[in-house]
């Protein structure tokens, strides 16, 4: 169907009355005659220039001129853009200044705490932070910082196998490398058996790693950048540097190498997730101010994951130090390693134990240096944990004074 037009209309003006008669063309939208003719488009309730209960402005001699302020709408969306930006590098600054802590600054304190932890000889624990501090400035000023920093390399080593070889196994089987919110026990269990066997085959590594961040400095040579990697694999083969024939083969390390690592994993997931949870409930009751809301909820964006992160590691790594102690007496025996000593801070102490396995080595720490001898080196958790916490906050403070300037 064809709409049905006024007689005369030629589509850009109206002459009145028939074709032939003479006369000036009139304007059609000077027409008053024509108004049932004329409609406006429809109004639309928000869109782009409208808002609820507007009209669209009629084109004419009384027609408003289009207000100024809608033309800034650009300049609002680049001010959020260039906000956006900026959290994001926030964002990204803040994990990176926890992983520097967490991998990087605090890795004298992982040192002192693997020497403590395998020096039967020592009659000064370290259960506190100040005896730790103290040891750490002796060291460093009779051998220097590096042998603070020693087997730092190693460690990353070890952290890239681990993560290598949990991608590759999750790649290759049906154990699934994440849980979904759906999940059962059977995924549960397929889960925690691919990290066990993530830790069987970074277990040699994680040996050679070990022997790096406890032996000496004044003894030992410079190591390469892939020396854990060679002796990791003569771990395995039999081949490589020289051991003793105390040495406990791989068998017997697997299974407490195994129950560390899972219950670690375990423990530090539920308080992760729990933490986390606590603190999303405590900032959903919260109302910020107009003038805060956007600070915090910036804060609220990034370090509830940072703090469930720091937490769950923290708990995880304090219930299970004294079976991280048994481990790494288990892994460094009969590898002929020659530890700085603890008490003094200069001297050079080796380690010699003899024990059978996980059960004999639990029995003569018990008896020999009681129940907090499964705690030496306490301290140097303290200490890191300290650090990892000032630094949190450090740059929580800076975050928050930088949103605040730009707000």
């Amino acid at each position: 169907m064809h709409a049905r037009r006024p007689d005369g209309f030629d589509g850009l003006s109206y002459r009145g009355g028939g074709r032939d008669e003479p006369g000036a063309a009139r304007s059609f939208s000077a027409s008053s005659d024509l108004s049932h003719w004329v409609s406006s488009p429809p109004d639309i309730p928000g869109s782009r220039n409208l808002h609820w209960g507007d009209k669209t402005p009629q084109a004419g001699p009384g027609a408003a001129p289009t207000p100024l302020g809608l033309i800034e709408e650009p300049c609002f969306a680049g001010a959020g853009s260039s906000a956006e930006q900026l959290n994001r590098f926030a964002g990204f600054g803040i994990g990176l200044a926890s992983l520097f802590t967490e991998n990087v600054l605090a890795h004298p304190c992982i040192v002192l705490r693997r020497q403590c932890q395998v020096n039967y000889h020592a009659r000064n624990y370290h259960l506190t932070p100040f005896t730790i501090v103290n040891i750490m400035y002796s060291i460093n000023k009779t051998q220097g910082p590096r042998a603070l920093w020693k087997g730092m390399g190693s460690t990353f080593i070890v952290q890239g196998i681990t993560l290598g070889t949990e991608g590759i196994i999750s790649e290759f089987t049906p154990l699934p490398r994440e849980l979904s919110h759906k999940w059962s026990l059977k995924q549960i269990g397929g889960h925690l058996l691919l990290k066990g066997l993530t830790y069987v085959v970074a277990m040699p590594f994680y040996s050679a790693s070990l022997i790096e961040t406890v032996q000496s400095e004044i003894i030992r040579d410079n190591p390469g950048i892939l020396d854990c990697v060679k002796e990791g694999i003569g771990r395995v083969v039999g081949m490589g540097v020289p051991h003793s024939k105390r040495l406990l083969p791989l068998v017997v390390l697997t299974f407490p190498t195994v129950l560390h690592g899972v219950l670690h994993y375990i423990i530090s997931s539920v308080i992760q997730k729990f933490v986390l949870f606590v603190l999303k409930r405590e900032n959903s009751h919260s109302l910020p101010t107009e003038t805060s809301s956007s600070v915090q909820s910036m804060l609220d964006a990034y370090f509830p994951e940072l703090i469930a992160s720091f937490a769950a590691s923290l708990c995880a790594d304090v219930m299970l130090y004294p079976l991280e102690t048994v481990l790494h007496r288990l892994h460094i025996q009969g590898t002929r390693t020659i530890i700085d000593n603890t008490d003094l801070g200069y001297e050079v102490l080796p380690i010699n134990t003899q024990y059978e396995g996980m059960r004999d080595c639990i029995n003569s720490i018990k008896r020999e240096e009681g129940m907090l001898g499964f705690y030496k080196g306490f301290g140097a958790v303290v200490v890191q944990y300290t650090l990892h916490v000032a630094v949190l906050q450090l740059t929580k403070i800076i975050y928050s004074t930088l949103l605040q300037n730009v707000a």
